[in-house]
């Protein structure tokens, strides 16, 4: 998105509420970038670990709208990394995701508008996403993460797209925000514009193996192994257990094979950890994520700010969050 673009988000005042209730941010980003925060709409689809973390930053940063897509029925099972579903059978029993995290969002900041959208992520019409300026998937299959990315790109406006998940404590991030354009502060408080264009998801898992720094974090390479098991068995993220620890080792050397890629750069014990994980998620892992992600979006709404390009990893074990960029002219 270029300048024009960029400003044309700050057009309109904020109220004498709006101005006191996030004055303290203002004075960190600036009266414009809230501005642009207020009028910037928001969609999530999987309410999860990691994206109520997101929701309750940007709610309180005063996003303008947040719309919750999750029609899975809570269990039990869900109480163990999601703080907005009370720990109260009565209350959310019966009851969607979506729903119970939306009533709880509200208390958090009146003055931002939660919803609720029904319906099934991989089935997203392309019109739909046209109300929303972001978009944030997560605890979705590889199949439907590159639907919904494809979905955004392919529409007239400009609609950022974020992929998360965590599988207990390991954690990554996609961001393809398309044409991206920033200010960036200099030495001695000058601005500089800066431009940065994104790969799709498919482009940049696309990118050859054995073209990567031999530094990368393992943990992506893993990851896609995972996703391409899971996709090729039609199995919903997290389905997949320690039981198929030797079908989805075959996979990966055969991934591996393809890509020219020597399979022992992907430790065997890294995709235990990962098949042990299933759905659990690891709360401390979530709070670092989500408020990664937080950030990340305030940084592409409001224009200031560099951002993650395009991948972004933590692993508790060393307790690292690593960026990777890989994108077709970024291999070696």
């Amino acid at each position: 998105m270029d300048g024009g673009g960029a400003g044309a988000g700050a057009e309109g005042e904020l109220t004498a509420q709006e101005t006191a209730l996030y004055d303290r941010q203002i004075r960190v980003w600036g009266v414009d970038a809230q501005k642009r925060l207020s009028k910037a709409h928001v969609l999530v689809c999987g309410m999860n670990g990691t994206t109520i973390e997101f929701c309750k930053n940007i709610v309180l940063a005063g996003v303008g709208s947040l719309s919750l897509m999750d029609d899975h029925i809570v269990t039990e099972d869900d109480l163990n990394a999601n703080f907005l579903i009370p720990p109260d059978e009565s209350i959310y029993g019966g009851r969607s995701r979506a729903e119970v995290c939306c009533e709880s969002l509200k208390d958090f900041n009146p003055m931002v508008r939660v919803s609720v959208e029904k319906g099934d992520p991989s089935l997203i019409d392309g019109q739909f996403l046209d109300k929303f300026d972001t978009v944030v998937v997560s605890r979705a299959s590889l199949k439907t993460k590159l639907f919904i990315n494809d979905s955004c790109r392919k529409r007239n406006k400009h609609i950022a797209f974020y992929a998360i998940d965590c599988k207990d404590s390991c954690g990554e991030i996609f961001v393809d925000l398309q044409e991206h354009s920033y200010v960036q502060k200099k030495p001695g408080g000058e601005t500089e514009q800066q431009q940065l264009t994104y790969p799709s998801l498919q482009e940049a898992i696309s990118v050859l193996w054995n073209g990567l720094p031999r530094k990368m974090t393992k943990l992506y390479f893993a990851m896609r192994v995972l996703e391409n098991y899971e996709l090729s068995e039609g199995r919903s993220p997290g389905e997949t257990t320690l039981s198929d620890m030797p079908a989805v080792l075959a996979r990966m050397k055969d991934m591996c094979d393809k890509m020219s890629f020597n399979e022992s750069q992907i430790p065997a014990p890294l995709m235990e950890r990962l098949l042990s994980a299933g759905k659990k998620e690891h709360p401390p892992v979530c709070a670092i994520l989500g408020g990664i992600l937080g950030q990340e979006v305030i940084k592409s709404i409001s224009y200031k700010g560099d951002t993650i390009k395009n991948f972004f990893y933590f692993d508790a074990a060393d307790g690292k969050g690593v960026i990777e960029n890989i994108s077709p002219n970024s291999a070696n």
